[in-house]
């Protein structure tokens, strides 16, 4: 049956309804206890009131068998239309897998000891026209699955479990920094001059400002106002935007964890960093061994830590005192497919280019690379004894970048120089943003800045190999003859 006729029929079956006064999209209804909790203290005998989607119906003459499910769990349903009063009688006509019921019924256990309700009041809380997508229980066309969630979260209920532990991962991460005296703050999306990242931004006009505005490639230099200002300890739960590629490791829109502490350098980020996935990992899995794409992941203190400067002196003898150029053609000798974008070279290319060959790497369990170099780093301070590497890290797990921490550039004189050095390198891209500027010459504290990927700690915690299986709706291309 093509699905305009399953279509027609389920719309006669809604009309029928109507017809002798039913209400097939009820407002409200009753329902004390959730599946899980009926089963959880299961009663012979007790009358309850449950509510959910209908995912089976198995007929057996005068006798039917429904799943009902809830967001917590599924029970089974007997309903008799003997046992129904008229309408729910009509209704029980009227049901089709993936409608919304509510019904009244008394507990028992059928001869194979299953749980089961036996319906003595039906309701048709929301009639479903389109049927559930062919052997629902396994959903796995991705398109359908990522275009069209809805349908997976009900057909998937591992998925379900997926977004669940990610409000679960996140409101662990604001108690731990809540307990630990850090004050979450929020900044702004919408700014007149992205910064605070390599990124190409979203572009928009805001008419009564009669302005450009962007949304934010990141929230640091704000964050860093805040430090200015008097704040000490603080974090942001934020949701950035970079308009380029799309993998299975980014999303155009996607969430991050930046915290920031006065009086702290990137060692003692380094050691938050380290603290939090342990205490998230004790927390959901009991323990710091964790399952990744069928590799056992040990997050017990203390990480390796590579030196990046080192690894890319072995591997493509390139200096930190090198232009890009001389980067460029020192990695080409070795990676013949590498391109450039537009047929130029800037250095966050050349920052892309070496951390995808680290990914390649086997860095499996976490490690630190530092001693990134300063001419890639401009918002981070220079390493004392050697002022062409930085004081930063980047964190990998899984062979994932998941974390980027710096010793925060506090110095003004030293920051203009390091943003006119970008404008000159980049200058269709950048602008100065010399409000920030200002901010430093009112004088910022020493301080700490850690970013970490909530999306890709995601993937990690959820055994997931795509951001996407972590995003509740990623950004996908239009359907072919419709916009999305």
């Amino acid at each position: 049956m093509e699905i305009k006729d399953i279509i027609n029929q389920r719309l006669e079956k809604l009309n029928s309804l109507k017809k002798i006064g039913l209400n097939p999209y009820q407002e409200k209804f009753l329902k004390p206890k959730t599946i899980a909790l009926i089963l959880a203290d299961f009663k012979q005998g007790e009358v309850v009131n449950l509510a959910g989607r209908i995912m089976a119906i198995r007929s057996h003459g005068k006798v039917s068998f429904f799943d009902l499910q809830d967001s917590s769990a599924k029970i089974q349903l007997y309903v008799k239309s003997e046992l129904l009063s008229q309408n729910s009688a009509e209704t029980f006509k009227a049901i089709d897998i993936g409608d919304i019921a509510g019904i009244k019924g008394e507990l028992f256990k059928t001869h194979t000891q299953e749980p089961t309700v036996k319906v003595t009041e039906l309701l048709l809380l929301s009639k479903s026209l389109r049927p559930l997508p062919e052997k629902w229980h396994g959903l796995k066309d991705i398109e359908i699955r990522y275009r069209k969630r809805y349908i997976d979260l009900i057909a998937n209920q591992d998925v379900k479990k997926i977004f669940e532990l990610r409000t679960r991962i996140i409101s662990l991460i604001r108690k731990f920094l809540d307990d630990r005296g850090f004050l979450e703050v929020e900044t702004p999306m919408l700014q007149a001059i992205p910064g605070g990242a390599r990124g190409k931004p979203f572009k928009s006009f805001h008419n009564e400002y009669d302005m450009d505005v962007f949304l934010r490639i990141a929230p640091e230099l704000y964050l860093k106002r805040l430090l200015v200002g008097g704040f000490e300890k603080i974090y942001e739960i934020n949701r950035s935007f970079r308009n380029e590629g799309v993998s299975t490791r980014h999303n155009p829109e996607f969430t991050m964890l930046e915290v920031y502490a006065c009086y702290w350098d990137y060692e003692d980020m380094m050691k938050l960093c380290e603290e939090i996935f342990c205490f998230l990992a004790k927390e959901i899995f009991g323990s710091l061994k964790i399952n990744y794409q069928e590799k056992e992941i040990d997050l017990t203190p203390h990480w390796q830590k590579v030196s990046f400067a080192k690894v890319v002196k072995e591997k493509f003898n390139i200096d930190p005192k090198d232009s890009p150029e001389a980067i460029l053609q020192k990695i080409k000798k070795l990676q013949k497919d590498i391109s450039l974008e537009e047929g130029r070279l800037t250095r966050s290319h050349v920052m892309k280019i070496v951390e995808d060959l680290l990914q390649e790497s086997e860095t499996f369990n976490p490690v630190f690379f530092t001693d990134y170099f300063s001419l890639l780093s401009p918002l981070a301070k220079a390493r004392i004894d050697n002022p062409d590497l930085s004081q930063r890290f980047e964190l990998f797990v899984g062979g994932i970048e998941i974390a980027n921490a710096y010793t925060e550039q506090n110095d003004p004189i030293e920051q203009r120089k390091r943003f006119e050095f970008d404008l000159k390198e980049d200058s269709e891209s950048k602008t100065i943003d010399e409000d920030y500027v200002e901010a430093l010459e009112y004088g910022m504290p020493p301080a700490g800045g850690l970013g970490i990927g909530i999306d890709r700690l995601l993937m990690l915690f959820t055994n997931s190999a795509s951001i996407r299986e972590v995003i509740l709706f990623p950004l996908l291309r239009p359907e072919k003859g419709r916009a999305e």
